[in-house]
């Protein structure tokens, strides 16, 4: 079930910038990058994977703001759990 939320634009904004900052982990990258595609569609969710990469870049005390903005984004935008 999708939730009805998307990226706005100034998750959007970091989610660029992770994408485009070398020093960005591969883990960093495919969050912003699962951000970005929910940017305009309320459909998508974030998978498992990204969601627990997400999780462990808000518990990295080495992760940026701006990477920690676009975690907490993607997983507000997790499929709900089954019951």
């Amino acid at each position: 079930m999708a939730k009805s939320e998307s990226t706005g634009k100034k998750v959007a904004s970091s989610a660029a910038k992770v994408l485009s900052n070398k020093a960005s982990s591969p883990a960093e990258k495919a969050v912003a990058a699962s951000a970005l595609t929910q940017t305009k569609s309320k459909s998508e969710v974030t998978s498992k994977a990204v969601a627990s990469k997400a999780g462990k870049i808000l518990h990295d005390p080495k992760a940026s703001a701006a990477a920690k903005s676009v975690a907490a984004s993607a997983l507000t935008q997790k499929a709900a759990k089954k019951k």
